[in-house]
Protein backbone atom coordinates (compact mmCIF):
# COMPACT_ATOMS: atom_id res chain seq x y z
CA UNK A 1 0.00 0.00 0.00
CA UNK A 2 1.11 3.53 -0.73
CA UNK A 3 -0.31 7.00 -0.96
CA UNK A 4 -0.74 7.94 -4.61
CA UNK A 5 -2.71 10.08 -7.03
CA UNK A 6 -5.04 8.32 -9.49
CA UNK A 7 -3.93 7.81 -13.08
CA UNK A 8 -6.15 7.14 -16.07
CA UNK A 9 -5.23 3.43 -16.00
CA UNK A 10 -6.36 3.06 -12.37
CA UNK A 11 -9.56 1.67 -10.88
CA UNK A 12 -10.93 3.90 -8.12
CA UNK A 13 -13.48 2.81 -5.54
CA UNK A 14 -14.63 4.01 -2.15
CA UNK A 15 -15.47 1.89 0.87
CA UNK A 16 -16.74 3.33 4.16
CA UNK A 17 -15.42 6.79 3.32
CA UNK A 18 -11.94 5.65 2.25
CA UNK A 19 -10.89 5.96 -1.39
CA UNK A 20 -8.82 3.12 -2.87
CA UNK A 21 -6.82 3.35 -6.10
CA UNK A 22 -5.46 0.28 -7.90
CA UNK A 23 -4.08 -0.46 -11.36
CA UNK A 24 -7.01 -1.80 -13.45
CA UNK A 25 -5.06 -4.82 -14.73
CA UNK A 26 -3.96 -5.79 -11.21
CA UNK A 27 -7.52 -5.28 -9.92
CA UNK A 28 -8.90 -7.64 -12.57
CA UNK A 29 -6.36 -10.31 -11.56
CA UNK A 30 -6.64 -9.85 -7.79
CA UNK A 31 -10.33 -9.19 -7.16
CA UNK A 32 -11.98 -9.52 -4.82
CA UNK A 33 -9.62 -7.51 -2.62
CA UNK A 34 -10.30 -7.15 1.09
CA UNK A 35 -8.63 -4.50 3.24
CA UNK A 36 -8.88 -4.87 7.01
CA UNK A 37 -7.26 -2.96 9.86
CA UNK A 38 -6.01 -5.28 12.58
CA UNK A 39 -4.54 -4.80 16.04
CA UNK A 40 -2.40 -7.49 17.66
CA UNK A 41 0.01 -7.56 20.60
CA UNK A 42 2.76 -7.09 17.98
CA UNK A 43 1.20 -3.89 16.58
CA UNK A 44 -1.49 -2.59 14.28
CA UNK A 45 -1.72 -2.35 10.53
CA UNK A 46 -3.60 -3.10 7.38
CA UNK A 47 -4.14 -6.63 6.15
CA UNK A 48 -4.82 -7.12 2.45
CA UNK A 49 -6.16 -10.31 0.98
CA UNK A 50 -7.20 -11.07 -2.56
CA UNK A 51 -8.44 -13.70 -4.94
CA UNK A 52 -4.87 -14.44 -6.06
CA UNK A 53 -3.75 -17.91 -5.16
CA UNK A 54 -0.25 -18.94 -4.14
CA UNK A 55 -0.15 -21.51 -6.92
CA UNK A 56 1.42 -20.11 -10.07
CA UNK A 57 0.53 -16.47 -9.50
CA UNK A 58 3.78 -15.47 -7.83
CA UNK A 59 2.09 -14.34 -4.65
CA UNK A 60 0.62 -15.61 -1.46
CA UNK A 61 -2.78 -13.93 -1.86
CA UNK A 62 -2.36 -11.75 1.22
CA UNK A 63 0.07 -9.45 2.95
CA UNK A 64 0.24 -7.29 6.04
CA UNK A 65 1.35 -3.74 5.37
Amino acid sequence: MALDEPKKEDEIFEEKGTKFIIDKDLFIQAKPINVDFTSTPNGSGFKLSSGLSAEGDGGCGSCSC
